[in-house]
């Protein structure tokens, strides 16, 4: 096998794209680690592909004081190399790949074995080694290129949104989502996020409506609270009016709840959420919040989280809510930016492909009921490009929002 891969080093493409670090001479035996050095040579010099009787006349003469045997025992070696058939690029990958890996795996062990012992006392020997072929681990794979027709581009993004926004002002700037987006969507306290994502799921034409299948995972209020939110918008009923006429109710939240699951995810990490992703295989996910699910509520472990978050959307197909909290900056403003995000202000927003932030109108001496209006902010859209806010009302009553 080594005398085929050395045949193929004679081509000039093939010897450029597997050349020094990638194809060490450390692959091959003694013997035919020569020959590969008279080749690393030859290619420098002539800079074109070279055939088997060029090799061995450069070897017999670089090196006039071998012995008769060792030149009958060369010559031999270059005799099976002129009937050896040269490999393919995608066979010799494979294989320098694998070869590669144990010589690299071995320098390894060997430096261990150093630290072992006590002979080596810094990581200098093994940074510059791990420096030196940073670019050259031949990783093993195909890959399979995206269609990049006009047809396949076009045909994909006018699926862009295959879930709609249920608020009209929203709806005509973003229509709505698809299979693996991440939208983060934030707000300050008290100001209905859970009715946010109550009203686009089970609110009339809702995602629920369209189809989708919607799983809603809490950790913050109790399931219970969450699942009445989702039954008022449901009904269009307040819970007083569900109770006195619960035979109405049960008609129009039938029609949706097997839509929608809901469960409480208190204490549970990204990884048990990916573990319902891939069993439950929904359409769309809420994580509500979705800062909670994160271990460490550093900045970076923040972003980890977000970053968990959309590779779940993208790996399991699915359109994912990100709940968030903003910070106090936002605190009696309409217009909000991503700043104004509650502890990885940066990390979320690079990961989002559409971010919404919800406020409300600051409040006003002597007013004595809250104010029901509600400005959504689209502060990031790869989605469509539109980036302003629009307003519509909370009911909060039954918890919709509606134009």
């Amino acid at each position: 096998m080594e005398l085929a891969i050395i045949k193929s080093l004679l081509n000039k493409e093939f010897y450029s794209a597997h050349k020094g670090a990638k194809c060490p001479h450390a692959l091959f035996t003694k013997e035919v680690g020569k020959i590969k050095t008279l080749i690393d040579e030859a290619m420098f010099k002539y800079n074109r592909d070279l055939t088997v009787d060029e090799i061995e006349g450069l070897f017999f003469a670089s090196d006039p004081t071998m012995t008769t045997a060792q030149k009958h025992g060369f010559s031999g070696i270059f005799q099976k190399l002129r009937t050896e058939q040269p490999i393919g690029d995608d066979v010799a990958q494979e294989i320098l790949s694998k070869l590669f890996q144990q010589y690299l795996g071995e320098e390894i062990a060997n430096i261990g074995f150093d630290y072992v012992n006590g002979t080596q006392s810094t990581l200098q020997p093994l940074r510059r080694m791990l420096e030196h072929h940073r670019d050259d681990f031949l990783p093993d794979l195909n890959i399979e290129w995206d269609d990049l027709e006009i047809e396949t581009l076009l045909e994909k993004n006018d699926l862009e949104a295959r879930w709609h926004f249920n608020i009209p002002t929203l709806a005509t700037r973003i229509e709505g989502v698809n299979d693996g987006h991440l939208i983060v969507v934030g707000a300050r306290p008290n100001t209905g996020k859970t009715s946010f994502h109550a009203s686009m799921i089970a609110g009339p034409d809702g995602f629920a409506h369209q189809g989708a299948k919607c799983v809603v995972l809490c950790n913050e209020e109790g399931t219970h609270r969450v699942g009445a939110r989702y039954l008022t918008a449901a009904s269009g009923m307040t819970l007083k009016e569900i109770k006195a006429s619960p035979r109405t109710a049960q008609q129009r939240w039938s029609k949706l709840k097997e839509n929608i699951k809901i469960k409480d995810a208190t204490g549970r990490d990204m990884a048990w959420v990916e573990s319902v992703c891939k069993t439950y295989s929904p359409d769309i996910l809420v994580l509500d919040m979705g800062d909670k699910f994160a271990g460490d509520q550093s900045h970076e472990g923040l972003k980890h989280c977000a970053i968990h978050a959309r590779q779940i959307a993208k790996e399991y197909g699915c359109a994912l809510f990100y709940m968030s909290q903003l910070s106090a900056e936002a605190e009696g403003k309409i217009v909000l930016n991503q700043s104004m995000m509650e502890g990885s202000k940066t990390g979320k927003a690079s990961e989002a492909d559409l971010m919404l932030l919800i406020s409300k109108n600051p409040p006003i001496e002597g007013q004595e009921e809250d104010d029901m209006q509600r400005h959504i902010n689209a502060v990031k859209n790869k989605l469509t490009g539109w980036h302003g806010y629009l307003t519509c009302m909370l009911n909060y009553r039954v918890g919709r929002y509606e134009a």
